[in-house]
């Protein structure tokens, strides 16, 4: 059974991204909000676009931190195909600031 995310923030952007909904994904996001990918900055637009929207990106959460703001998922898209995947937040005023991903 997948874990479900319990930081109300971690929880919309999991939910919005799942649902390939991008105005509820940017909705859970700061305005500023930056991301990494493997270690190396990515443009937050560009990267969601391809890796998330325009390849049918989809996250099953495996296990989540005691803090809520870890994830380690199975991601699935139609680029990659599935790999095991961790995920670290940084919640500003109840909405995503920071998120960095990468190969778990």
């Amino acid at each position: 059974m997948p874990e479900q995310p319990t930081r109300p923030a971690v929880a919309a952007f999991v939910e919005a991204l799942n649902a390939g909904d991008r105005t509820a994904f940017r909705a859970a996001l700061t305005d500023d909000a930056t991301m990494a990918d493997d270690g190396t900055e990515r443009d937050l637009e560009a990267w969601t676009e391809k890796e998330i929207f325009s390849s049918n990106g989809r996250l099953e959460v495996e296990s989540v931190s005691p803090d809520g703001l870890s994830l380690t998922a199975r991601y699935t898209n139609s680029t990659w195909g599935s790999m095991r995947t961790s995920w670290r937040f940084t919640v500003s005023d109840g909405r995503i600031s920071r998120f960095e991903t990468g190969q778990a």
